[in-house]
């Protein structure tokens, strides 16, 4: 079993940057992939970035590409670095890990952490 614990988030007005982290526990050692997907309100979910167990593939949303920065801090944590935040990066953002990044929305997630542009 594997526990996710999110963290940052918060309110900021649009231009601002926020970051999140998320630090996994428990069997961790199988699981290759670990990123952060979010819930707009009224919207479905999306991933919004993820990256590998070595730090060197990363990929994002369309939307965050230039903006968001995912970063490995060590086997087990990673953060998300979000500036020019816009009205529509609004929404509850969950971090999850997975044995790979194609399977990483049916794998292990956190409980979340709200992120609001205005």
């Amino acid at each position: 079993h594997v526990q996710l614990v999110e963290s940052g988030g918060g309110s900021v007005q649009a231009g601002g940057s926020l970051s999140l982290s998320c630090t996994a526990s428990g069997y961790t050692y199988k699981y290759n992939c670990m990123g952060w997907f979010r819930l707009p309100p009224g919207k479905e979910r999306e991933m919004v970035a993820y990256i590998y167990s070595g730090g060197s593939t990363t990929d994002y949303h369309d939307s965050v590409k230039g903006r968001f920065t995912i970063s490995r801090d060590n086997a087990n944590t990673i953060s998300l670095m979000m500036s020019s935040l816009k009205p529509e990066d609004t929404a509850m953002y969950y971090c999850a890990i997975s044995d790979t990044c194609a399977s990483l929305e049916f794998g292990y997630s956190g409980q979340g952490t709200q992120v609001t542009v205005s």
